[in-house]
């Protein structure tokens, strides 16, 4: 036999040996001992008689029941002794009617000197789960020896087509994750021909999967493996589970996995334990962070997961069993000793004395469905809960005397440090009972210390001081605001860690519910989880909030009351034009946010059409001056896409809706035709592709479109002499659209580009010319000659920059507004464009964005100008103009109620800062700063804003005169806060710190006081109703809670979690989690913005970020919670607050600087 022949066999083999230990792998692993026995099903085990069957270029085929699994292998096997996977088909079928496990297979092969192919099919293979332990390991003893036999027998033989055999490791529980990486080959190996090869096993080993790393060190070329003898029976299962365990490490994969986590930068964090099986337990890395965040007690929940060395893993198949990890909620890893203490002092059964901690203790992880604890009868069930002592292991004269409920979910971690918080123990981790003996679970409390009632709580491993508790007829002291209990006796502890069997009524303490001790003057007992947390999920993280003991009781039904726009400030003058316009009825009309205004200046009163679900960008008034054409941006639902309303100015009724689905991201422009009386209207999208289209809007036709490939278009209108001819303009562009009777237009550029000059407006004269400015300034007069072609006939500059529109009054009078110089001017189109007076409008309005006569047909002169600054005046060229409408001219974030009386303020980065009645402008003045938060002091006398500079302004409220000015920090003042009795205010800075100052009574004087150091950007404040607390809401939703007495953070949540609330700003925590991931949202990711309770304690104004205004019952619990609706904003609805009386409530739009009042009347 050549040489290269003994290569080839000696490398089948190796094969049969590695077969071999595979079977002994699988024994092994069904029989191993499992702590997490009862949460995982047994590994099956194979028996049952093995043959191999060996062709050349063969294929079998076999069925598979219930389902197919089929996996294929094929061996090449040339002169570089290399082997490929291909061609092999392995089936499997399970019949659970047989009771003992078969499988059954042929062999035979072949070979040549190029390759050789194994094929190996696998039927009836029958899995019992019920067989014992015993029967399992037989069999697979059995399946062993026969293939070490056969491959004793093979290398017995010294030709090429010798005996053969295979070893399949079975195919009735093989993960898909395996079938996958590793193919079928990963269920058996093959033997060919005869010899025992040195190091024959490599090669298909390679193919299949890697091998374990002490087969590695021990492979060679040369090498030869020791000859396989069949297994016998063990006397010590260990020793195989061990072997195999080494040597084929993959098994492991289906094993449950104890992984520790430590919390990370604290090293004297004991650890969180973990056991779960992959893929059934948890699926991936971020399911597992989301089991183990309630548990970490991080500030953003765990994150990140790293090595003790400080290597990320980014995936779950990256955890090994039995390894420590740590958990952050930042990526920056920090190194400390995790797990780790130093020698101290601790008691444990039998033993005390210098010691060092084990790095992690096991967590309970027992849960259980929360039961109801009955104290109708004055006696509580002991499976339901039970009342002991906790004293406190530094000081022993602070106890106290709770009632425990023992079928809480919460785990037994967080119980240990809600009780810690009583006793004034920050981070109790460790209870014992008079004896140094550890309590670790709720079981441990219902059975093996049944009898015990006294028990110590410390924040680590700590010797119990002083001897045990003694009966005594008198109680020791306790920390508490209520009166001492009577006396009562103790029963004794026992001495030892046995349970005492007595037939005498166990020594347990009860008591009713009246007679438990107050922990504070507050607390009627301290009920540990009687009612479940709430946790609510933002922005992926998950946020646990504790209920109070004593709170309003839900009621999920919509309010009886709900919200009516009864007045809208402001006008939208920053980023529109051609929005002005005056009725037949005298009302002046105009658009702010989503809402179309009809403001009647002689009855005072204002209509409003609420038919938008966005932000409107354009609108025209219709020849007969009765119908309104609105087009809005398309918004993030289906229900807020792009599209164009009509709609009637007497009824507020739509008429018509297009363009849905057909206008893309909004409407630039919309306009109705002049000379067939309005039938003919016009909408461009402002999308990419600026898509021009025409419809006649009474039957929803489309007429004809056309993209206008333009960017920058700003405008669009029919010619008033030709409704087949369209003008459209915008930065860079000037055109003439024809539109033929086919549907396609015919275009004619003006504006030759590239052109930077930016066509703002476009008017007529009376014979058809074409009128327009652009943003250099210029008015230009084009024509038209005999051949239809346009032509400059004049052009002047009438403006410095900027001219923001043009209007043609009926006596050929032109007016122009500046936008820049913010100059008005009038031009006589009769004398070539003579300039015939101008007017300069006042700096504080801003510069001229929409001009529009007060009684159109009437040449009286008198007009009304809409600012830059979202203002609306009214005058002429002949007299001073006056306001009628105010508007912050920028963002506006601002805003804060009277106490006593239905005033508010507001405050923008226009650097004004405004005080109402309602409907009516009291007084504004600049401040020369952005103020961003406003707080009025309790007695009403003074107003206090914060700024985007760090600075805090003190106003009167009576003439708005600044009283003061303070330099509190470098960083925005996002919430300011009076607390109620008006001595102190606390300030929210962007850097995270709190800054405190006392106040005069008069609110006019200010020192400071100090600051509590924070981290995160703050954005809500409120006080406690004593002034000790202060709770804040950080950027990223997170509720902090700081102590105004000691100046500190309270880390704590559970002990503040009955602390009365003077206001309830803050958006997130338990009395208003209902408006976070509510059940009847449009949207699944909401971000709540603002959130005002009201006055009496019954209702809650909730504004999200995609601009919802919506009212709850207060308070809000449950994600059930109903409410009344409103959508008027596209972007942010910044604050929202009650005024006096809970009869208005006053809503700001943030970006949009709209201000809008809401009367709350009945359903």
């Amino acid at each position: 036999m050549s040489n290269e022949e003994n290569d080839s066999l000696d490398d089948l083999g190796a094969v049969a040996g590695h077969a071999a230990a595979a079977a002994a792998a699988v024994t092994s692993t069904a029989d191993a001992d499992v702590d997490v026995a009862a949460s995982r099903e047994p590994l099956p085990v194979l028996g049952g008689q093995t043959m191999a069957q060996i062709s050349s270029n063969s294929q079998l085929e076999g069925n598979v029941s219930p389902t197919p699994t089929q996996t294929t292998t094929h061996f090449d096997d040339n002169d570089n002794h290399s082997q490929q996977l291909s061609n092999a088909i392995i089936n499997g079928n399970h019949n659970p009617g047989h009771s003992s496990p078969t499988k059954s297979l042929s062999a035979r092969g072949s070979r040549n000197n190029n390759s050789s192919s194994f094929q190996i099919q696998s039927h009836n293979a029958r899995y019992d789960d019920d067989n014992d332990d015993d029967d399992d390991l037989a069999a697979a003893e059995q399946q062993a020896n026969q293939v070490a036999a056969a491959a004793a027998a093979a290398a017995a033989g010294g030709t090429a087509n010798g005996a053969g055999v295979a070893a399949s490791r079975g195919a009735g529980n093989v993960p898909d994750y395996w079938q996958q990486r590793n193919g079928a080959g990963s269920a058996g190996a093959a033997a060919v021909g005869a010899g025992a090869g040195a190091g024959a096993g490599a090669q298909s080993g390679h193919q299949s999967r890697a091998l374990s790393p002490s087969y590695l060190d021990n492979m060679s070329e040369n090498s030869e493996q020791p000859p396989v003898v069949p297994l016998v029976r063990s006397k010590s299962r260990p020793e195989i589970s061990s072997a195999a365990a080494s040597r084929y490490s993959h098994l492991s994969y289906w094993k449950a996995r104890r992984v520790v986590f430590y919390r990370n930068g604290d090293p004297f964090f004991p650890g969180v334990e973990l056991r779960y099986r992959p893929g059934r337990d948890v699926t991936s890395l971020d399911n597992l962070l989301d089991k183990i965040s309630p548990k970490m007690d991080l500030p953003r929940g765990a994150r990140y997961v790293f090595s003790m060395d400080g290597d990320r893993k980014y995936h779950l198949d990256e955890l090994e069993d039995g390894a420590f990890y740590v958990v952050s909620s930042f990526k920056a890893f920090k190194p400390a000793s995790y797990g780790k203490k130093n020698g101290m002092w601790y008691a444990s059964p039998g033993n005390q004395g210098w010691g060092s901690k084990p790095a992690s203790r096991k967590p309970s992880i027992m849960e259980a469905d929360l039961g109801t604890l009955s104290t109708t009868s004055g006696s509580i069930k002991r499976s339901a809960g039970r009342v002991i002592r906790i004293i406190n292991n530094l000081d022993h004269s602070v106890q106290c005397r709770v009632l425990l409920n023992l079928r809480t979910s919460q785990p037994f971690e967080e119980v240990l440090e809600d009780l810690g918080q009583v006793l004034k123990i920050n981070g109790a981790k460790k209870m014992y009972t008079g004896t140094g003996q550890e309590v670790r679970s709720f079981s441990q409390l219902r059975n093996e210390f049944a009898d015990v009632d006294t028990f110590y709580l410390a924040t680590g491993t700590a010797l119990i001081a002083g001897s045990p508790i003694r009966r005594s007829r008198s109680r020791p002291s306790v920390v508490a605001a209520a009166p001492i209990l009577p006396t009562e006796e103790l029963p004794k502890v026992p001495l030892r860690g046995t349970r005492p069997r007595s037939k005498s009524r166990p020594r347990i303490l009860y008591a009713p519910e009246s007679e438990i001790l107050r922990p504070n003057g507050e607390y009627t007992m301290l009920d540990i989880m009687k009612e479940e947390p709430t946790k609510v999920t933002i922005r992926g993280l998950r946020r646990t909030f504790y209920p109070p003991v004593h709170h309003a009781p839900a009621d999920n039904s919509p309010p009886d009351k709900k919200l009516q726009l009864q007045w809208v400030h402001g006008y939208r003058g920053i980023d529109a034009r051609r929005n002005l316009w005056v009725l037949p009825t005298g009302e002046l009309l105009y658009y702010v946010a989503a809402v179309a205004v009809l403001f009647d200046r002689d009855e005072d009163a204002q209509r409003h059409y609420i038919g938008h679900t966005e932000d409107i960008m354009c609108m025209d008034v219709h020849p007969s001056r009765e119908l309104v054409a609105s087009g809005q941006k398309a918004g993030r639902d289906r229900k807020s896409q792009a599209h164009v309303r009509i709609w009637s100015t007497e009824s507020l009724q739509t008429l018509y809706v297009f363009g849905m689905g057909e206008l893309d991201t909004g409407v630039t422009a919309v306009a109705f035709s002049q000379l067939n009386g309005g039938s003919y209207i016009l909408a461009v999208d402002s999308g990419r592709e600026s898509i021009l289209s025409v419809w006649q809007w009474q039957w929803g036709h489309l007429l004809g479109k056309v993209a206008t490939l333009q960017e920058g278009l700003s405008g669009a209108a029919f010619h008033p002499l030709d409704d087949n001819l369209i003008i459209t303009h915008g930065r860079g562009h000037l055109a003439f659209w024809h539109r033929r009777k086919d549907g396609f237009f015919e275009r004619t550029d003006i504006v030759k580009q590239p052109s930077r000059s930016h066509v703002t407006s476009v008017q007529f004269e009376p014979d058809g010319d074409v009128i327009t400015a652009d943003s250099d300034g210029f008015i230009t007069i084009y024509s038209v000659d005999s051949d239809g072609a346009y032509f400059v006939r004049t052009e002047f500059e009438a403006h410095n920059k900027g001219i923001g529109c043009l209007i043609m009054l009926g006596e050929g009078t032109l007016l122009s507004g500046g936008e820049k110089d913010r100059k008005i001017a009038a031009w006589d189109s009769l004398q070539n464009y003579k300039k015939i007076a101008d007017t300069k409008l006042p700096e504080a309005a801003g510069g001229v964005r929409t001009i529009y006569p007060q009684r159109p047909g009437r040449n009286d002169g008198n007009i009304y100008v809409g600012t830059t600054r979202n203002n609306i005046l009214e005058g002429s060229l002949q007299r001073r103009f006056t306001q009628v409408v105010f508007g912050h001219g920028r963002q506006l974030w601002g805003l804060a109620a009277h106490p006593e009386d239905e005033l508010y303020a507001t405050a923008g980065h226009d650097k004004h800062v405004a005080l109402w009645r309602k409907n009516k402008l009291i007084w504004t003045i600049q401040t020369g700063y952005e103020c961003v938060a406003l707080a009025f002091h309790p007695f009403g006398t003074a107003l206090a804003a914060g700024s985007t500079e760090g600075h805090l302004l003190v106003i009167n409220c009576d003439n708005g005169a600044v009283m003061l000015t303070l330099r509190v920090c470098g960083s925005p003042l996002n919430c300011v806060s009076y607390n109620q009795v008006g001595d102190m205010i606390a300030m929210g800075s962007q850097n995270g710190s709190i800054y405190l100052f006392r106040v005069s009574r008069d609110g006019f004087s200010y020192k400071k006081v100090n600051k509590i150091r924070g981290s995160q950007p703050l954005t809500h404040l409120d006080w406690s109703m004593d002034g000790n607390f202060v709770q804040t809401v950080t950027i990223d939703f997170d509720l902090l809670f700081w102590d105004a007495k000691s100046l500190s953070p309270e880390r704590s949540p559970i002990a503040m979690k009955d602390v009365k609330w003077l206001s309830n700003n803050c958006t997130v925590g338990f009395l208003v989690a209902g408006q976070w991931s509510n059940r009847y949202y449009t949207s699944n990711n909401t971000i709540v913005a603002t959130c005002s309770r009201s006055a009496a304690h019954d209702m809650l104004a909730s504004g999200d970020a995609e601009g919802y205004l919506r009212l709850f019952r207060y308070p809000c619990i449950s994600p059930r919670a109903e409410f009344h609706e409103s959508k008027v904003y596209s972007g942010m609805l910044a604050c929202a607050r009650f005024l006096c009386g809970d009869h208005t409530l006053i809503t700001v739009g943030g970006t949009d600087a709209s201000l809008m009042v809401w009367d709350i009347v009945e359903e």
